[in-house]
């Protein structure tokens, strides 16, 4: 494990699958992800064969029961696993946590036992990539405004519309679509659809050109009287909505998750650097001013770190945990961003050259703010519960 890995202590908690689903993520960012991560980041692209690796290890379909191929681990150990995928590479964190929740988690929850079979198991084994599409050009935090729309008729439905920053939109075997099918039912008039991405009308209209993540795709889909059968229906008619709300624990958590990976992974480059670099004849490591930097980031560090593992902890119990999901979702994300800063600093010039890390981990990071609900939502929900 490197410096600011779980401690010993986390490892300790956990029990002799849980401590190899851990070491199994670390030897794989290790390995696989770390060497090659700048390469992915300036090819805009992450390679098949690495994905294919990723679903071979079990990453995607952590919490899925083993009757449906899935691993069956719990949410401590999928935030752990997913702490270590992003520090070893952010946009493969994005793949990994988008497909597990709320992809995964949508069929898990919601779906029939054809649909299961048809996409949950091949999903879990990480054969089927899957994707979220619920935000539009003009719906994102506002859920409800879809206009996306699906138009009943004989055996099944026609949706037309689009869809905005869909993370995986295009190297998805199966998206979950949301569309209005009861305009007069606001809400209640929403439903979600299993949809193949080989389906005709299904189309990738743009993949975007981001800040960071650049390896992993962010498409535009634009839907012309897609037909999908009345078995693409997923919980039933009207019920888009709440299956669109129930996946924000999870999908919250992981975020959070991927904000504490990436911050991990800057403070240990920083130290890195630090006990390398000399100035005034010593490594800048025992220069205080650059000492309290890093004690000042590590201790942000451990206490994103724990927030998410508490919200974690709640869902292993089956507790309700939004406040808590979206209060670690809020810190995690906003606290790295900082880190990652303060690490940059550390390097002074070199930090800010696309030859090191640093720089790199500064664009990825800045996402975690934004996508599964930005900051400001997670503080408007928050309230609502206090």
């Amino acid at each position: 494990m490197n410096a600011i890995a779980p401690t010993q202590a986390i490892l300790a908690t956990l029990d002799e699958d849980q401590r190899m689903i851990v070491e199994t993520a670390e030897a794989f960012a290790r390995d696989e992800l770390r060497p090659n991560s700048a390469k992915w980041d300036k090819e805009g692209k992450l390679p098949k064969e690495m994905l294919d690796q990723l679903g071979a290890l079990g990453f995607l379909g952590m919490t899925i029961p083993a009757e449906h191929n899935g691993v069956e681990t719990d949410y401590v150990t999928y935030a752990l696993a997913l702490m270590e995928i992003a520090a070893g590479d952010a946009a493969t964190s994005v793949v990994m946590s988008v497909h597990n929740s709320p992809a995964c988690a949508v069929y898990n929850m919601y779906g029939n036992e054809d649909q299961k079979q048809r996409f949950l198991k091949p999903m879990a084994m990480g054969e089927m990539i899957g994707a979220f599409a619920l935000t539009e050009p003009g719906a994102g935090s506002d859920a409800s405004n879809l206009k996306t729309k699906a138009v009943k008729v004989d055996g099944g439905w026609k949706i037309s519309g689009s869809k905005q920053f869909i993370s995986n939109g295009s190297i998805a075997g199966n998206t979950v679509v949301f569309a209005v099918t009861d305009p007069a039912s606001g809400k209640k008039g929403i439903t979600a659809f299993a949809v193949p991405t080989n389906t005709e009308g299904y189309v990738v209209s743009r993949l975007e050109d981001k800040l960071g993540i650049k390896a992993s795709d962010t498409a535009a889909l634009s839907f012309d009287e897609m037909f999908v059968p009345d078995d693409a229906v997923i919980g039933g008619l009207g019920m888009g909505y709440k299956i669109a709300l129930s996946t924000l624990e999870s999908g919250r958590i992981g975020i959070g998750a991927q904000s504490v990976g990436i911050a991990m992974e800057a403070v240990n480059r920083a130290l890195e650097y630090a006990r390398e670099r000399k100035a005034f004849d010593m490594p800048i490591f025992e220069l205080q001013a650059v000492q309290f930097r890093l004690v000042d980031a590590a201790t942000r560090l451990e206490a994103a770190r724990q927030m998410v593992l508490h919200a974690a902890r709640l869902k292993n119990a089956g507790l309700p945990c939004i406040r808590e999901a979206c209060m670690a979702k809020l810190f995690a994300s906003e606290v790295a961003e900082t880190i990652v800063s303060e690490c940059l600093q550390v390097l002074g010039g070199y930090g800010y050259l696309h030859d090191y890390e640093l720089e790199r981990l500064h664009r990825d990071v800045r996402i975690c703010k934004i996508y599964e609900g930005t900051s400001d939502i997670q503080k408007i929900i928050i309230a609502r519960n206090l």
